[in-house]
């Protein structure tokens, strides 16, 4: 058992300024290599698959994730694993029904496609929404980001604000500079980096453990009762619904938002593409069983003496702040810099890539959709750039905020990213799987679909009884496209009458 130290060394604050600074240099090395927003937004469409298919999983993944999927599993149990079985199925639909589609459409902006099939209004609603979908996540991600880093530091709440200036300051730097090509190149020290930190984490519980006993052979008394199956609203959490989440959101996320969609447009052509999202699948399995071993890890340590915890934390209670606890008061010096420097790592490769998304549809969907006069490349890239830094400020002013969204670490994820994504993608659904959709038809169900994600995100404070946030997806997405498909029928029906 190590000997506790009153968290992180002035060594592993020299580590993380040293990745911060070569964050820093290779977005300043781009922009010095930048000609054209087309370079800026896409990196002229050809870019190496594999670089694209790490940064596509470096992107979604963020600290929400490295943070959230060791707390839930050390605090509820293991069944939300059981959706790691779906990547093949994901990546059957993805890659052979959904890539084919959209790589016929030469775009910048995903939402391009949404007025080349129903119409401007369809486009707007869709860029609309993703553009509210991503300044919600990062704000999300960049408070999760602090959430850690003040346990880390033992600092209280008050310097919440402070510290969330200064975690997101850096990749709104870098990306704002460098555009695509800097996100991808630092997503990929950022998946090896916060992959490492994982492992690192692994490592040193077993040596102070002094062997693996910390794998469980047994379900956990305090975990969660987690059935196979449920119609029960009030089960949080049941097998068949990990499964059902896990393919909805790859397929929600890879068809409809344009962080996934930009990348696949930024290599040659469709088996490009789908090759850069196998290697996004295989990438998120073994993150995923990685996560799952540093929780368990880290449960059988927090579990094998009652002192090693400070006083006012337990595990069932602070099931979320056990890893960056960990990551500042029990690794050695040096390794704590290199996990936090991960940590950082995973909140700035979906930062700067939320950026970058949103500066390309803000562009392509309004500055250039509704400019009379058409800018030289030489301005667009100006305003593409001033438009990054504007959003990077934003999310970095308003993520405080969302310390008031209710739930755990994976509970306010779903409850802010659920409400947006299903309503985009029954957009693209109903414009590019249904025939007979018409363009109100669309946009009537998108609304009902959000309305739909709403009511079941927010269902136990507006009402008082518990509803499980596994339901927002699957009903948002059934809603949605029902009422648009007979909205458009009726719409068809008026018009042949």
């Amino acid at each position: 058992m190590s000997i506790m130290r009153e968290g992180l060394h002035w060594i592993d604050g020299v580590i993380v300024a040293a990745y911060a600074a070569g964050m820093l240099s290779v977005g300043w090395y781009y922009s010095r290599r930048q000609t054209s927003a087309e370079e800026y937004f896409v990196g002229n469409r050809v870019m190496n698959p594999l670089l694209i298919g790490v940064s596509i999983f470096a992107t979604l993944f963020s600290t929400i994730s490295y943070l959230s999927v060791p707390g839930e599993l050390i605090n509820n149990g293991p069944v939300v694993l059981t959706s790691t079985i779906t990547i093949p199925i994901s990546y059957y639909v993805v890659g052979y029904w959904i890539i084919p589609v959209y790589m016929k459409f030469r775009a910048t902006s995903a939402y391009e496609l949404l007025e080349a099939q129903l119409g401007l209004a369809a486009r707007l609603m869709g860029a609309s929404l993703f553009v509210f979908l991503r300044l919600a996540w990062m704000s999300l991600l960049i408070f999760f980001a602090s959430e850690a880093i003040l346990v880390m530091l033992g600092l209280d709440r008050q310097w919440l604000s402070i510290v969330t200036f200064a975690t997101g300051s850096v990749a709104i730097f870098y990306s704002s500079l460098g555009g695509l090509r800097a996100v991808v190149i630092t997503d990929l020290f950022q998946f090896l980096l916060l992959f490492g930190g994982g492992i690192l984490v692994i490592v040193t519980v077993s040596v102070q453990l002094q062997g693996f006993g910390w794998l469980p052979t047994e379900w956990n008394p305090e975990w969660d009762t987690q059935p196979l199956f449920s119609l029960d609203p009030a089960v949080r959490v049941t097998v068949f619904g990990s499964v059902v989440s896990g393919v909805l959101w790859w397929v929600i996320t890879a068809g409809s938002d344009q962080t996934a969609i930009q990348r696949f447009m930024a290599t040659r052509d469709s088996r490009a593409a789908r090759r850069s999202f196998l290697v996004n699948s295989l990438a998120g399995l073994s993150v995923q069983i990685l996560l799952a071993l540093v929780a368990f890890s880290l449960l059988g340590y927090f579990q094998s003496s009652a002192t090693v915890l400070p006083s006012g934390m337990t595990i069932d209670k602070n099931a979320d702040y056990l890893f960056p606890h960990y990551i500042a008061y029990r690794l050695p010096i040096g390794l704590s810099g290199l996990v936090v420097s991960g940590l950082f790592a995973a909140a700035m490769s979906s930062i700067d890539s939320g950026i970058n998304s949103i500066t390309a549809v803000v562009m392509t969907d309004f500055v250039d959709r509704f400019r009379k006069r058409s800018l030289t490349e030489a301005s667009r890239l100006r305003a593409a750039r001033l438009i990054a830094i504007g959003t990077g400020l934003f999310v970095v002013s308003v993520s405080s905020y969302m310390q008031y969204v209710p739930g755990n670490f994976l509970a306010m994820t779903n409850r802010t990213l659920g409400l947006f994504a299903p309503p985009i993608f029954t957009l693209f659904f109903l414009a590019l799987f249904v025939r007979f959709t018409t363009q109100i038809g669309a946009i009537v169900g998108a609304c009902f679909g959000l309305l739909a994600a709403i009511l079941i995100a927010y269902w136990q404070p507006l009402t008082g009884s518990p509803m499980s946030f596994q339901w927002i997806s699957p009903v948002s997405l059934l809603v949605g496209i029902t009422v648009g498909c007979v909205v458009s029928i009726l719409v068809q029906y008026g018009r042949s009458n």
